[in-house]
């Protein structure tokens, strides 16, 4: 079982750094902007999601997970459905098992209930499209033109989105006092290969971001908002000015945990180089030209822990 050694800073009772975005506001593409260059990532708030969707499909994930093994292991595959511990194919191990599928789908072939496949499809038809709109928001906030030049990355029939189901269930050996008293991980500090990760969470802490100093800090819990993070393929668009947060997820001794994770993705074929209307000249560019279909191979080949930009820069880049 992996294990980790340096603490993380909890926020103060009633704080948190973490900054919070309004999507009913327009005005708050200024605020967005900020939080992708400085964290990387944000919460936000007055979305328009469903709490009643969200409630059934956090509450058939749950029925599904308390399956007996033998039945949760009948739509397993690599690398779409379920699995338990290993992520990826490299050797990373956490305290986790997840479903993870192709959010494109209209989930009728997915071998579940009704409502939870039905579930499946509204949550994700409305989470694609908050996470256009905060796209958009982004490019308003940087000037970018016209304003759908990220958000139809994801619409786009062909985007290459994925959905991810994982549960941490209640680690027995958290509290142990072995080598010197370290954090069992429940899924291992990363960042992720898209344009932007959507994610919440039932009411149980153990999601950590990691600061641009390299110091860890814990998301509070938070099951009535949804959390942002800014993906590599954004950094790169960006040219680095938007920052790929790292992120773990740390194992909890007595709470199950549940997450939902929508994973915004291009079509494979698209190519992801720096924008150039945020360039003053070619030579500017941080990062080289590639497809999705080709880092997302590098990615899938790599541990969780690597820089997978660093085979694609150009030139040094200041990534904490």
């Amino acid at each position: 079982m992996a294990v980790l050694s340096k603490p993380a800073a909890e926020p103060k009772p009633g704080f948190s750094p973490i900054p919070v975005i309004d999507i009913s506001d327009p005005e708050s593409k200024h605020a967005l902007v900020k939080a992708c260059e400085d964290f990387g990532f944000f919460k936000v708030i007055n979305h328009g999601v469903s709490s009643e969707l969200v409630s059934v499909l956090e509450h058939e994930a749950v029925e599904f997970f308390s399956l007996p093994k033998s039945e949760k292991t009948q739509v397993a595959g690599y690398p779409f459905g379920y699995g338990s511990r290993e992520i990826g194919r490299n050797g990373d191990v956490g305290w986790v098992e997840y479903l993870l599928m192709n959010a494109n789908l209209d989930f009728g072939s997915v071998p579940f209930p009704g409502i939870f496949r039905n579930a499946l499809l509204e949550y994700t038809t409305s989470v694609r499209k908050m996470t256009c709109h905060v796209l958009e928001m982004m490019a308003d906030g940087l000037g970018i033109k016209p304003r759908d030049t990220l958000s139809k990355l994801v619409s786009d029939q062909n985007s290459d989105s994925m959905f991810r189901l994982n549960h941490y269930p209640p680690c027995p050996i958290t509290n142990k006092t072995t080598n010197g008293g370290k954090n069992v991980i429940g899924f291992g500090e990363h960042t992720d290969p898209q344009i932007i990760s959507v994610l919440r969470s039932n009411n149980t802490s153990g999601l950590q971001i990691s600061l641009t100093d390299g110091s860890w800090i814990s998301v509070p819990s938070d099951p009535s908002s949804f959390f942002f993070n800014v993906c590599d393929s954004l950094q790169v668009l960006t040219n680095g000015r938007f920052k790929s947060v790292k992120h773990r997820v740390l194992a909890n001794s007595r709470k199950s945990r549940v997450s939902m994770i929508y994973f915004a993705g291009p079509s494979l074929t698209q190519r992801i180089a720096p924008l150039t209307c945020l360039l003053d000249n070619e030579d500017e560019s941080l990062y080289k030209e590639f497809t999705w279909s080709e880092y997302k191979n590098s990615a899938e080949n790599s541990r969780l822990s690597d820089n997978r930009l660093q085979r694609f820069q150009k030139k040094p880049v200041n990534v904490s």
